[in-house]
């Protein structure tokens, strides 16, 4: 297929494009300012501009632009640049799929959060659950509602409600896999909040799935929920160190902030939706997973 990507150079698009030109995709990725390679496309979705020509050969477009909430404090300013940053380039792609009058492409796979449901405890969570009223539940809300032009078009549009990816280098992990490493970690809180979590191979072999499975609407990108504590000590045994040392919940939102509720709230995700299009994980339970993630090292 002819793949355009927006937010290609994350921790989850910098996996992604590989492993799409490895399976035999045509990968081009969506670039602020001029374009370099024939394989860039330019775009400034502050500014509003996208050429519709850039797209009009393509199969399918992934957006998984938008700022990361966790990699400083969520300040006021912070959590409007984290909501902005989604509706311009979803809005800004939306828009111009749209504007394509019903030519290529008609597959649009959008960037979404597990934290769509808020903290809901020991419920189990498939897609028909209501969204929660937390910050990151608002912002899910309106960022798959920035979709509508393309879904009105007729476009098969797919939200991906992204769990907890565990692999090396980034995401929910990023600061937590360096103290496990060191023997310093151990459970977060009580531990006892579900986590849903994915590994980063079958996460990008789910959006690779899902460029064709006839799916639409929200879809949970998870393998599984899990304890916290049971995540941190599978994670800490393959690397073959303790998970002994909790930090306290006081302590994590005091670093975090209003980010804190994404490590310290419950989700109990279940992938109802993608089991349902018949995808198989690589990964299938946590042991397997969490002995993945350390062989990455």
């Amino acid at each position: 297929m002819q793949v355009v990507i927006a937010g290609s150079h994350g921790f989850i698009g910098s996996a992604l494009v590989p492993h799409l030109r490895r399976s035999g995709h045509t990968v081009r990725t969506l670039v602020r300012g001029a374009a370099a390679r024939p394989s860039e496309i330019a775009w400034d979705p502050d500014a509003g501009r996208l050429d519709p020509a850039s797209l009009a050969d393509a199969d399918a477009v992934i957006n998984l632009a938008g700022v990361n909430p966790g990699k400083w404090p969520l300040t006021t300013s912070r959590k409007r640049a984290v909501l902005s940053s989604r509706l311009r380039t979803t809005g800004l792609l939306a828009r111009t799929l749209a504007d394509l009058d019903g030519g290529s492409p008609q597959v649009m796979l959008q960037a979404s959060g597990i934290g769509a449901y808020g903290s809901r405890g020991d419920d189990l969570l498939d897609e028909d659950e209501p969204l929660g009223t937390t910050f990151f539940a608002n912002v899910v809300r309106q960022w798959e509602a920035a979709t509508a032009p393309a879904q009105d078009a007729g476009v098969r549009v797919a939200h991906l409600r992204t769990g907890i990816v565990l692999g090396q280098g980034g995401g929910a992990l990023g600061p937590l896999l360096p103290l496990i490493k060191a023997g310093l970690g151990g459970r977060l809180g009580s531990g006892k909040q579900f986590w849903p979590w994915i590994t980063l191979l079958d996460q990008v072999r789910a959006i690779e799935h899902l460029l064709t499975a006839p799916v639409h609407g929200p879809v949970n990108l998870v393998t599984r929920p899990a304890r916290n504590a049971d995540v941190v000590s599978a994670l800490a045994s393959a690397m073959h160190r303790p998970a002994i040392i909790p930090v306290p919940a006081f302590a994590l939102r005091l670093v975090l902030g209003d980010f804190s509720s994404e490590v310290l709230g419950s989700i109990r995700a279940v992938p109802a939706v993608l089991d349902a299009s018949g995808f198989q994980p690589t990964h299938a339970d946590l042991r397997t997973a969490a002995d993945w993630v350390a062989q990455r090292d």
